[in-house]
């Protein structure tokens, strides 16, 4: 299974855990979608940055 995410908020003024953790998920700018698989790694990446970004099934 793989999970389909988007960044929603921008990332200007976040810190720099966060930032990072959205760059290791490949989003760098509003509006751009990964696709990345469903395991322990990427829910905690999630959980990290929920509040920026938008999750759904792939």
């Amino acid at each position: 299974m793989a999970v389909k995410i988007k960044l929603v908020k921008s990332l200007a003024g976040r810190k720099d855990k966060q930032i990072a953790t959205a760059y290791a998920l490949g989003l760098h700018k509003i509006g751009d979608v990964t696709v990345q698989p469903e395991n322990e790694a990427t829910k905690g990446k999630i959980a990290t940055i929920s509040h920026l970004v938008e999750v759904t099934e792939a």
